[in-house]
């Protein structure tokens, strides 16, 4: 127990687990519970539509964890974490429509757009995703065997910098066209939607949504302890030691190809678990997730968040989504510029990400007149 409680100081201060722990209550048990009891009329209710918004927030924050991981803390900048999430949403969205078997415009066995084009029977491939936990097994296989084939001959050939970021984005472009065929059998460019239930829960419950919504919050908890697990200890000292001179770890007996292979594969992992919570939430999963303008974004999350921070990762995915949110209902030609923009401050002035903003001297000093404990002296 001893042991146990060192671990866990190691991994965070305690004013860190208080953060944490806030968070999660938030989101939770605070959240929910001001949704489902709390009346519509009230000022404290939460709307559907909310819980719909900030799932689908907690799910990018885990892809921005992911990212995190290869990126922030091994150096390894990914351009292609689009595919492993949309990899992850399309095996939960396969499980999804064959469990509507019948259900369909046409009242087909086959999904509608496999009767539309004429197909005959389900393809092999879909064989086994009427199971969901065939389909969960396969929303973190699938992406988790892309990741190891291609990282292992990316980085047993030594490809680092720029150029695996390019390759990386070869990679999600190729996947993404393959995708876009009929052929392919994923729906093509309209992909799967339509979706009635998950698991035997009806997707159009608000109750259903918001225990998606509390799992998304439970998840991206376990994600962000494992992950600070890792990279506060040994295997963390390590892909900090490769992020920095990758060299000097090879000559002191260490293999980097094993290290950053598991990174890589542990980080597409991740994100076929987000897409997999995503796509029930959304209602939609189709080739626009593989393209290389989400990947980038994806990076830039966490580089406007804070790289090698975890939790600033997972801040940076809140705060540029919640900008995309508004400034695509309000000013939709003004989003990019403003993405942009807020790239370009974060890298000449916050290099650190947001987060560093929190080191600053003056915020500094509020943060220590706020959280110092005084004790108060009764009068007697």
């Amino acid at each position: 127990m001893e042991k146990l409680r060192a671990r866990l100081l190691t991994m965070h201060t305690p004013r860190g687990w208080l953060t944490f722990g806030a968070a999660f209550v938030l989101f939770v048990l605070v959240i929910p519970a001001l949704s489902a009891w709390t009346s519509a009329g009230s000022a404290l209710h939460v709307p559907d539509y909310i819980i719909t918004v900030a799932g689908k927030f907690l799910c990018y924050a885990i892809v921005a964890v992911a990212i995190d991981m290869i990126w922030g803390f091994t150096g390894i900048l990914s351009l292609g974490h689009g595919v492993f999430f949309a990899l992850g949403g399309y095996a939960i969205g396969m499980y999804m429509m064959r469990v509507m078997a019948g259900e369909g415009v046409y009242r087909s066995e086959l999904p509608d757009f496999m009767v539309f084009l004429d197909w005959k029977e389900l393809p092999w491939f879909w064989l086994g995703f009427d199971n969901f936990y065939f389909a969960l097994f396969m929303a973190l296989f699938v992406p988790g065997l892309l990741a190891y084939v291609f990282g292992f001959f990316a980085f047993r050939s030594r490809i680092r910098g720029v150029y695996f970021s390019i390759i990386t984005q070869a990679l999600t472009y190729a996947l993404m066209l393959w995708f876009f065929r009929n052929d392919a059998g994923f729906g093509g460019n309209n992909g799967l939607t339509d979706f009635k239930r998950i698991y035997g829960y009806p997707l159009a419950s608000p109750a259903t949504k918001l225990g998606l919504f509390m799992l998304s919050g439970v998840v991206f908890s376990a994600v962000y302890v494992l992950c600070r697990y890792i990279v506060t200890g040994k295997l963390g000292r390590i892909m900090r030691a490769l992020r920095d001179h990758e060299s000097k770890v090879m000559f002191t007996g260490y293999s980097p190809l094993r290290y950053k292979l598991f990174v890589f594969t542990l980080s597409a992992v991740l994100c076929g678990l987000a897409g997999a919570l995503y796509v029930p939430q959304v209602g939609i999963i189709n080739p626009s997730e593989m393209q290389p303008a989400n990947s980038i974004e994806m990076a830039i999350w966490v580089a406007v968040g804070g790289r090698a921070t975890l939790g600033g990762a997972a801040f940076g995915a809140f705060v540029v989504n919640g900008a995309k949110s508004w400034f695509t209902a309000a000013a939709p030609d003004l989003w990019l510029y403003v993405l942009g923009a807020l790239f370009v401050f974060v890298t000449l002035f916050l290099p650190g990400g947001l987060v560093s903003a929190l080191d600053n001297p003056h915020v500094a000093k509020l943060k220590s007149r706020f959280f110092k404990s005084r004790v108060a002296t009764p009068a007697e």
